[in-house]
């Protein structure tokens, strides 16, 4: 524990002081960090959830509404039908993303609206048998 601040010394001095007596102890050798920037996040202002934002990405978390959580989640299911090896797969994602889709339409929840639609299977089916046609993947394999 620190001293008191003697009565009539100045409070800057008496602080340059404490830092002065411990960098002589070396009390900041070895510091992580050490020599390296500041985070880019001391330099805006204050944010009480600092912590829970900085948790978050740690740990490759997201909390969006409801609905934009969901209009991610069709795109990126789009994305992974027409990456998919087979016709059948391509149903599956596509059916699973459209039943919830379907859900939210009927049951609206807090936040923005969804602003989706279901996909037309056989839509996405289509353009999949052409992107896969156009990589010179099309083997004629359609899994149904």
């Amino acid at each position: 524990m620190t001293e008191r601040k003697p009565p009539g010394v100045p409070f800057e001095s008496w602080v340059d002081k404490q830092i002065h007596d411990a960098q002589q102890r070396g009390e900041f050798d070895g510091l992580t960090g050490a020599g390296r920037p500041l985070p880019a996040e001391l330099e805006t202002s204050y944010d009480e959830l600092w912590w829970v934002k900085r948790k978050m990405a740690r740990e490759g978390l997201a909390m969006l509404p409801p609905a934009l959580a969901l209009r991610k989640e069709a795109e990126d299911a789009l994305t992974a039908a027409y990456a998919a090896p087979s016709e059948r797969i391509v149903r599956g994602i596509i059916t699973e993303v459209n039943a919830k889709i379907r859900d939210m339409m009927f049951k609206p929840p807090p936040g923005p609206p969804l602003g989706k639609k279901p996909y037309d299977v056989e839509e996405v089916v289509l353009e999949w048998r052409e992107r896969r046609a156009a990589a010179g993947d099309g083997d004629g394999d359609s899994d149904v």
